[in-house]
């Protein structure tokens, strides 16, 4: 049975995402499951497909996918979107309390654009985001 930390909601078909998100590469899938539940539920997000070794969150236009079989990211940042700089930090101290490690604390980084810096267990780079100014 996979962990879903209370948070999953039904499964959509995997058609659901097609228009935009990453799959990030992951050597303890169960691991992943729990640190990016979390994530999720604290951007507002929930699981949107279990399939095989693949598990997924998001919406329409937007989500995260961990599997498997995806190669790891050893280059580039895979975006999460905040609502504002107070949640760009809830999301930087969920992860880092559930297995992620710093790169760079939340903060302004020029142009409006706020942000946290971050990997998850597997060693995926990731940044919590929000504009500030448009």
């Amino acid at each position: 049975m996979a962990y879903d930390a209370g948070f999953a909601r039904d499964l959509r078909p995997a058609a659901d995402l097609a228009e935009g998100y990453v799959t990030l590469g992951t050597r303890n899938l169960a691991r992943a499951q729990r640190f990016y539940d979390l994530i999720a539920h604290e951007i507002g997000v929930r699981r949107s497909i279990e399939a095989g070794d693949m598990v997924a969150w998001g919406l329409p236009g937007f989500g995260l996918a961990v599997s498997e079989s995806a190669p790891m990211l050893a280059q580039g940042i895979a975006p999460l979107q905040a609502d504002d700089p107070e949640q760009v930090q809830r999301i930087y101290e969920v992860a880092l309390r559930h297995g992620g490690v710093a790169e760079a604390e939340p903060q302004e980084h020029g142009g409006g654009l706020y942000a946290a810096y971050f990997r998850d267990p597997d060693g995926n780079r990731l940044n919590a985001f929000c504009m500030t100014a448009h």
